[in-house]
Order: structure tokens, then sequence, then C-alpha cells
């Protein structure tokens, strides 16, 4: 968004460094500003940096070859999007069986708890 907005290069890495909420990410991001600031092209600096996926590295280089950088960085974050959404999804229908039986324990646990003193005092009056 950043790069499609206008934003230079060097300072779009800036800020994404510094919104990316992980230390990691933050010192990969600023290593390859600072190898862009000294003339690099962007991606081979995220391919030693061992942090981002190939794919997005080979996307990059893909954009910068063709000057359509941020298109591609765009077509990047709609696939994890999506991606993301997918895993929700999944993580989504395989907690929910789970809740299920334990809501069913839970309420179970209750029902003998509240009838097994009954129980025995009917029996106690037999």
């Amino acid at each position: 968004m950043l790069i499609s907005s206008g934003v230079p290069i060097l300072h779009g890495l800036e800020i994404t460094g510094k919104t990316a909420g992980n230390t990691v990410i933050q010192k990969a991001v600023d290593k390859v500003r600072k190898e862009v600031s000294e003339g690099r092209n962007i991606t081979q600096p995220l391919l030693e940096t061992a942090v981002f996926p190939a794919m997005v590295c080979q996307l990059i280089a893909v954009g910068e070859q063709t000057g359509r950088l941020a298109e591609m960085l765009e077509k990047i974050a709609d696939f994890y999007d999506e991606e993301v959404d997918a895993a929700v999804a999944a993580m989504t229908s395989l907690i929910e069986p789970v809740v299920i039986v334990l809501m069913g324990a839970v309420i179970g646990g209750l029902l003998v708890s509240m009838y097994l003193p009954m129980f025995d005092m009917i029996g106690a009056i037999k």
C-alpha cells in the first residue's frame, strides 16, 4: 500500500519494520532497508535474512524486474490473507467438536452432582 501510494521504498521499509510487531522481522526489514540504501535490490537481502518465504522473495524479484512491485506486493498480501482465513476456518472447525464435548462433560458432571445426593437420601429413607 505504501509503495502504491507513492511513499519512497526506503521510507516504506522503515515504516514496515516499525509496525511489524515482531523483533525478528523488524531486524530483517531494517537489514533490507540498509542494503537497499546502499544500492542493492530488495530481493537478495530478503533471501539472505532467511525470514521470508522463498515464494515472497521470488514474487518481489519479478515485481522489481517488471516495474510492478506494488502489484506483486498486493498479490502477496491477498494470498496470505486467504491463507490466514483458511487456517482460521480449519481451526474453528477443529475446536468446535472439542468445545461441545467439554460442555457435555461439564453439564453431565453438574447433573450427577445434583442428583447423587438425592438418590442417597431416597436410599436412606427406604
